[in-house]
């Protein structure tokens, strides 16, 4: 699916893949991954406000694959795992929304599997992985 970057994306994606989870009776993975694809969804849409990413979503054999193309080429960083304290976060009105940045380590304690994919001319691919029980 290919659409414009923008602030609902993510949340009509979590909404059309708790559908397709449910037609496919795989309901038991739908809350991890929803909020997988919210965070790459999220992270493409914040790359590259306003202009087309695309969206895939496809069953495998034992998993689920979750791909999102961006056409930023800013390669996506973890954040390192730490442990935070009350004092790290920006708990103010105005600063409350900046504490983000740990979206890609949830993805990589989520999925199976993760990665980014460069594409020519421009732009990447940043897909997840999850698996699904026995068939």
């Amino acid at each position: 699916m290919t659409c414009i970057a923008a602030r609902t994306v993510a949340g009509e994606m979590r909404q059309r893949i708790g559908y397709r989870l449910a037609a496919m009776t795989l309901t038991d993975i739908a809350h991890d991954t929803c909020l997988v694809a919210a965070e790459l969804i999220t992270n493409a849409c914040q790359a590259t406000p306003g202009e087309k990413i695309r969206f895939r979503f496809v069953r495998e054999v034992g998993s689920v694959l979750l791909a999102v193309w961006d056409s930023s080429d800013l390669m996506p960083e973890v954040q390192p795992i730490r442990e935070l304290e009350p004092a790290d976060l920006d708990l103010s009105p105005d600063g409350f929304d900046d504490n983000g940045g740990w979206g890609l380590t949830l993805v990589r304690t989520i999925a199976s599997e993760c990665g980014v994919c460069r594409t020519t001319p421009s732009g990447k691919w940043v897909w997840a992985r999850l698996a699904v029980g026995p068939w």
